[in-house]
């Protein structure tokens, strides 16, 4: 029997937080993740860091993530329209708050509602995306959350950034939701395949970075 993994209590503020307050929270691949996100937004300019970026950080840093897609045509896909972001469709989204119907009720999204995200420097739909990973986690007895875990929530949410770029590349947001959730065994077969077609390109130092 699994003794209970505590959730922290407060709504975390991830740009903010030193990286040794999620470290106990997150594996050093979706540290990786989470810093790379941060990294991306600042350097796009962009005001908050929202599901997109950890989309995008999610391919590039965490190969069980990348390897949830099952076709590699369609994942690099995926990255091309994430990379297009900065002068592409994603302009309008510098000038706009990225809310989630799906997160609405969480704690950390009713904290940031009211400041317009910009206090945390994350969008309700990230914050609230973050703290349902750590949610998954703990229901399975784990202390850390995943990479799988956050790209399971991030493409559950059909209101999410990260969900309108998977479809735009011709990815079921629902159904690489449903992979990136499933049990290990069940993913293991589909996850080999995708990794064949190529690499996984690591994201130099980023698990050396504050968060």
């Amino acid at each position: 029997m699994h003794r209970p993994v505590p959730i922290p209590q407060q709504p975390l503020r991830p740009p903010a937080a030193p990286r040794a307050e999620l470290a106990p929270f997150l594996t050093p691949s979706l540290m990786a993740v989470v810093t790379g996100a941060r990294r991306r937004a600042l350097r796009d300019g962009d005001r908050q860091i929202d599901t997109a970026h950890l989309l995008h950080s999610l391919i590039e840093s965490d190969p069980e993530a990348a390897a949830a897609f099952e076709d590699g045509r369609k994942r690099a896909r995926v990255l091309g329209y994430l990379v297009q972001r900065s002068i592409g469709y994603g302009l309008r989204w510098q000038r706009s708050v990225e809310e989630s119907a799906a997160g609405r009720l969480l704690p950390a999204t009713r904290g940031a509602e009211g400041q317009d995200g910009r206090a945390s420097g994350w969008s309700p739909a990230a914050t609230a995306a973050l703290e349902e990973a750590f949610r998954r986690a703990a229901e399975r007895g784990d202390t850390r959350a995943r990479g799988l875990d956050l790209l399971a929530v991030v493409a559950a949410d059909p209101e999410s950034r990260a969900a309108e770029v998977l479809r735009r590349a011709g990815v079921d947001p629902a159904a690489l939701s449903a992979r990136a959730g499933a049990p290990a065994g069940a993913r293991a077969d589909a996850g080999t395949a995708a990794l064949a077609e190529g690499s996984v390109p690591w994201s130099a130092g980023e698990s050396s970075q504050q968060v």
